[in-house]
């Protein structure tokens, strides 16, 4: 028997109506006409949509946010393509479910038959089991449709991923699931209403997850009375809203990515919105502590020195307190970076000189800079010609510290910001000061 004819989903059809099942299930779409969101690769003209309403769909990847979807997209496919669709779980499926899959759909491909296989949570597969697909991508034995959440160039075998076309689908709009949660207001038992202002919070505490907001909307009108959802039958649903994070995956990257530019920026409120998107969400404080630390080497460097003795106390400080308290500390490290004055003056001039050490010749410290212990070292040269700078005025000699073949290289240029502009003013005199007579 073929895996297909047990398979209700091969050729699918809209379900009917049914006030127990959920109401995301319900309100799921079965056309690309219902289906919310995703002009950008759903709008009229685009590849994907020419792609799935003429029955040429290739292998593609669905890479987006939990709640905007991705499985519901695949059903329409389903729904439109004359091929046969088989959907399963990589969460649940292995080296063996997938084997018998194929050889299913290679049977199926020389009798003439198109096998769409649709894997949900794609980027749970292992390496090996990812393989086991590319030889009947490659061969049109299969149309692949994978779902993740996570980014395909991490979590994708480079192989598979050069064989199809990676779909990002966006997180949902406060908006767009507004007039989806109206939508979904008449399907609700017993029939009841909510105001534009109640919908409008439900939608913004879903962070774009539109199966979240059903869920919400379903659970606040179950416990509210009198044809109306209540004040406190929605608190209660909503609870205490859940970020979407992952402290190992892309998100944990994109915040702290977004605070640390915020900061360069000079934008404290934006610094301090993404600060507290990951205080909220659980990330480990010492985490952000240690990142802080840099953004002030880095961006601020000695622009303003004392910012690295405050986040220096900031990371004692959160150390000390732990949480709650310690997080004051961690926002006021970020305000006081993001007002400093910036400089990376520093952290390119270490680039610079770095990469002459490692392309360069490695010179040999010139003799002058050399120490002499013994009085056979001194009469080899070590030593000779040193100028010790506290017996000129102002600690200021004319000694060459660079070997001769760099004496004329310059790394470090200071900005005109901050105390930088004073550093800077100190180097030139001192370069004039040192620069021979004509």
């Amino acid at each position: 028997m073929s895996l297909f004819e047990s398979n209700p989903l091969s050729h699918p059809e809209p379900p009917a109506s049914d006030s127990k099942r959920p109401l995301a299930d319900r309100m799921r779409p079965v056309t690309l006409d219902e289906y919310a969101g995703q002009e950008h690769i759903l709008g009229p003209g685009k590849p994907l949509r020419a792609q799935i309403e003429r029955d040429q769909l290739t292998s593609i990847i669905l890479w987006g946010p939990p709640g905007v979807g991705k499985t519901t997209l695949a059903h329409i496919i389903a729904r439109l393509t004359k091929s046969e669709f088989l959907p399963f779980s990589a969460v649940l499926a292995g080296i063996k479910e997938i084997k018998a899959v194929m050889a299913d759909a290679e049977r199926l491909r020389k009798l003439g038959r198109r096998t769409i296989v649709f894997i949900d949570e794609i980027h749970r597969f292992n390496k090996a089991q990812q393989d086991a697909f590319l030889p009947h991508v490659e061969r049109g034995d299969i149309t692949l449709i994978g779902a993740t959440t996570e980014n395909p160039s991490f979590e994708i075998n480079a192989a598979l991923l050069s064989r199809s076309r990676v779909y990002m689908l966006r997180a949902l709009t406060t908006e767009e699931i507004t007039v989806l949660l109206r939508r979904a207001l008449p399907l609700l038992e017993p029939a009841i209403t909510a105001s534009d202002e109640m919908l409008e919070k439900i939608a913004s505490a879903s962070n774009g997850d539109v199966r979240s907001a059903y869920n919400v909307l379903e659970v606040a009108a179950a416990g509210s009375s009198g044809g109306e959802i209540q004040d406190q039958a929605l608190t209660d649903a909503l609870g205490r809203k859940v970020l979407l994070y992952d402290k190992t995956g892309e998100e944990h990257y994109n915040l702290i990515s977004a605070l640390h530019k915020s900061v360069r920026s000079s934008d404290p409120d934006a610094a301090l919105y993404w600060l507290t998107r990951m205080l909220e969400a659980g990330e480990d404080r010492m985490y952000i502590a240690r990142r802080v630390v840099r953004m002030a080497i880095e961006d601020i460097g000695l622009a303003d020195p004392r910012a690295l003795e405050q986040c220096i106390a900031m990371q004692q400080a959160v150390h000390f307190l732990g949480m709650p308290e310690g997080d004051l500390a961690l926002a006021q490290a970020v305000i006081y970076l993001s007002a400093a004055p910036k400089s990376d003056a520093g952290y390119k001039a270490l680039g610079e000189v770095t990469r002459e050490v490692r392309q360069g010749r490695a010179e040999p410290v010139p003799m002058q800079l050399r120490n002499a212990p013994t009085s056979a070292m001194k009469s080899w040269g070590y030593g000779a010609g040193y100028q010790h700078a506290h017996q000129f005025e102002d600690a200021v000699n004319e000694m060459q510290c660079l070997p001769d073949s760099l004496a004329e290289s310059r790394w470090y240029y200071p900005t005109e910001r901050g105390v930088e502009k004073r550093i800077k003013e100190r180097l030139d005199e001192l370069r004039a000061r040192r620069k021979p007579p004509e």
